[in-house]
């Protein structure tokens, strides 16, 4: 029998760790399903999707064990009901872009809670404005909205945060 794992990882950078994380992936037999990466203040930290056969599990787990030796700490998760974790509705992106404040990340993310919107993947980043010199906010999401909740009304919402914020919404296609 087949089993879904999320592995997560993270540890400071350096060249080689994705090919030692697929080499230990591979010689336990499982498939590499996806992934999400990224170096962050010079950690190297991710998630990766791992289909393996279940009594190939612990000697996996042992396999990753030695990976934490050489600086990169994991963790498995066993994966949950993919197909219902989302829920029903329709499917968005969003993009937000404002001058970087304290507590940004929490109203935006207060306004979808309270909204009813599953935030299904998130990424967010700041950086020098080219025109001022300000921190400049700006955060890419998908979405999946409820029925009833309209483009408009979303974007009207977490444009009522700040005065300053550009925020659009369209359906996302991937």
């Amino acid at each position: 029998m087949q089993t879904t794992l999320i592995v997560s990882v993270i540890g400071p950078d350096r060249p080689g760790l994705i090919e030692q994380l697929a080499s230990v992936i591979a010689a336990a037999s499982g498939n590499w399903e996806g992934s999400r990466m990224i170096r962050l203040a010079g950690q190297f930290s991710g998630m990766v999707q791992v289909i393996i056969a279940e009594e190939a599990v612990p000697a996996f787990r042992e396999a990753l064990a030695v990976l934490e030796s050489a600086g990169l700490q994991t963790r498995v998760h066993r994966a949950g009901d993919v197909d219902t974790a989302l829920g029903t509705g329709q499917a968005l992106a969003l993009e937000v872009v404002g001058q970087d404040r304290q507590g940004i990340v929490s109203a935006i993310s207060g306004t979808l809670a309270r909204l009813g919107v599953n935030v299904v993947e998130l990424a967010t980043d700041c950086s020098e404005a080219p025109w001022s010199g300000e921190r400049l906010f700006k955060t890419n999401a998908k979405l999946v909205v409820p029925a009833g909740l309209d483009s408009d009304t979303l974007r009207e919402e977490i444009e009522s945060i700040a005065p300053d914020l550009m925020v659009e919404v369209k359906n996302d296609q991937a």
